[in-house]
């Protein structure tokens, strides 16, 4: 397999990762795997062989699917955290649920 392919099966395995963390209550676990992301991505962008082989450009396209799942997540997700973050602050934690897990 080329190193280009490693790679991004590498980036395919973060992002599936994440989305999973972003499903959870967990934030270091999800602070974690969006580190693994990002190394990831910069180990692809590193190789720059992606650019010439029709392979690698074909399972970037995937996975860019992939990553922009994660990236609208990310945002509802950071919404709804914001919206309970604002209950708490009108009402109290006694009357809104906490917004991550202990």
């Amino acid at each position: 397999m080329p190193l280009g392919l490693a790679a991004l099966d590498h980036l395919r395995t973060a992002c599936e990762d994440l989305r999973a963390m972003l499903d959870g209550y967990d934030a270091a676990a999800i602070d974690a795997a969006g580190a693994k992301v990002g190394q990831a991505a910069a180990s692809v962008r590193a190789i720059g062989a992606w650019r010439s082989e029709p392979d690698v450009t074909e399972r970037l396209k995937a996975i860019a699917t992939l990553l922009e799942m994660a990236r609208v997540r990310t945002r509802v997700l950071s919404d709804r955290a914001n919206q309970k973050l604002n209950v708490l602050a009108v009402r109290g934690a006694e009357n809104a649920p906490l917004v991550y897990g202990r």
